[in-house]
C-alpha cells in the first residue's frame, strides 16, 4: 500500500473511532468546553511529543503567505468545526452523525477542485456523487428520529464545511513539520475554544472526566491531524479527503456495536451508497505525461525520480533527509496525486 494512503487510512480509522466516545461526553461537558478540551488535550500532547522528538522548541521557516494559511486553518479547523459538530450531535444519534462526515470528503473536493484548482477525473466525481446520496438518505432518517428538525445535520454540514477549508489551507503548508502543525493549531484552538466557556459561565468538568476527554482528543484529532497532515503532503486536499471518509463508517461501526444505537433501512442504504463511493476513490489510477516547472522549497525527502540534486555541504548519504533545494524543469509520465510536487494544470 502507498504510505500516504497508509497515513490517510490510518488517520481517518483515529477520527472515525473518537465520533461516537465525544457523542457519549456530551452529556458530562457542554459542547463548547467539550471543543477546547478535545483541541487543547491534542496541542498539550503533540507540543510535548516533538520538544521530546526535537530536544527543544524551534519555529519552522514559513513565509508569510503560509502563516496566513495557517491561520486561517485554525480558525476554520480548530475553533468553528468542533463546536458546529458536537452541537449537531446533541440532536444526532452518533451513528448518523459519523456518516454524514462523509460530506467533509466531498466539500474538501469541491473547494480543491473549483477554488484551488487541483485536478479531478471522472472517477472522483462519481464517487462523491455517491457519498451525497448517502448524506442525503441519512438526513431523511434523522427527521424521522427528531421530527421536522434539520438543526442536527446542518450543524454536522457546517462541522463538515468549516473543515473542508480547514483541509485546504493546511495543504498550503503540509511541506512544514507535521507535529508543529497539528499542535499549534491544537494549543490555540483549545485555548479559544475553553476561554469562550468559561466566558459564557461554564466550568470544567471533574478530573477524570478532564483527563479522559484530553487523552480522545490526543488520540481522535491530535495524531489524527498529525497523520492527515502526511497525507497531504503526498495525495493532495481532494484525494485525502476521499480516503478520510472512510473514518465515518469507523465510528458508525462503533456506534451500533459498542453502544448498541439502532439502524434503519436507509441508514444501511446510506452506508452501500457511501461505501461504494469510498470504493471509487480508492480505486482511482491518475497517469498521464505532465510538466514539472523549476521549484525550490525545503521538506523531508530521499532521492527518487522528482529529487536528482545536488548538495552544498557535506551528506553522509543517510535517507530522507532535509534541506533546500531545487527542482529542475522535466517532463515524463508515472503515476500519480496533486502532492505538494505535482501542481500542475491538465
Amino acid at each position: 500500500m502507498n504510505r500516504d494512503v497508509f497515513y490517510a487510512l490510518l488517520a481517518a480509522a483515529l477520527f472515525g473511532a473518537s465520533t461516537p466516545f465525544a457523542k457519549e461526553l456530551i452529556g458530562d461537558d457542554a459542547p463548547v468546553m467539550l471543543a477546547g478540551l478535545l483541541y487543547l488535550g491534542s496541542g498539550i500532547g503533540l507540543v510535548l511529543i516533538r520538544l521530546i522528538r526535537d530536544k527543544g522548541w524551534t519555529v519552522p521557516n514559513l513565509a508569510t503567505s503560509e502563516w496566513s494559511w495557517f491561520s486561517g486553518a485554525i480558525l476554520f479547523g480548530g475553533v468553528l468545526g468542533p463546536v458546529a459538530l458536537l452541537f449537531g450531535l446533541e440532536q444526532t444519534t452518533g451513528s448518523t452523525a459519523s456518516l454524514l462526515l462523509n460530506l467533509e470528503a466531498v466539500l474538501t473536493a469541491l473547494i480543491a477542485w473549483v477554488v484551488f484548482r487541483e485536478s479531478a477525473d471522472k472517477r472522483i466525481v462519481l464517487g462523491m456523487v455517491a457519498i451525497v446520496l448517502g448524506g442525503g438518505a441519512l438526513s431523511f432518517q434523522t427527521i424521522g428520529e427528531i421530527g421536522f428538525n434539520w438543526s442536527g445535520p446542518m450543524l454536522i454540514a457546517a462541522a463538515c464545511l468549516c473543515w473542508a477549508i480547514d483541509n485546504n489551507l493546511t495543504r498550503k503548508v503540509s511541506a512544514s513539520d507535521a507535529l508543529f502543525i497539528a499542535g499549534v493549531k491544537g494549543l490555540i484552538a483549545g485555548s479559544v475554544n475553553c476561554a469562550l466557556a468559561l466566558l459564557i459561565g461554564l466550568s470544567l468538568p471533574t478530573g477524570i472526566a478532564t483527563i479522559s476527554t484530553m487523552t480522545l482528543g490526543l488520540i481522535g484529532y491530535g495524531l489524527s491531524l498529525v497523520l492527515f497532515v502526511l497525507a497531504l503532503r503526498g495525495l493532495g486536499a481532494a484525494r485525502t479527503g476521499a480516503y478520510f471518509s472512510t473514518a465515518p463508517f469507523i465510528g458508525a461501526t462503533i456506534s451500533v456495536l459498542w453502544f448498541g444505537e439502532p439502524t434503519g433501512g436507509l441508514f444501511w442504504l446510506a452506508t452501500l451508497l457511501m461505501a461504494t463511493g469510498v470504493w471509487i476513490h480508492l480505486t482511482e489510477l491518475h497517469e498521464h505525461a505532465h510538466h514539472h516547472e523549476a521549484l525550490d522549497h525545503e521538506h523531508k525527502h530521499a532521492h527518487d525520480e522528482h529529487h536528482q540534486h545536488i548538495h552544498s555541504f557535506a551528506w553522509d548519504g543517510h535517507e530522507p533527509h532535509v534541506h533546500r533545494h531545487v527542482h529542475a524543469e522535466v517532463t515524463h509520465k508515472h503515476p500519480h496525486y496533486p502532492d505538494i510536487h505535482h501542481q500542475h494544470t491538465h
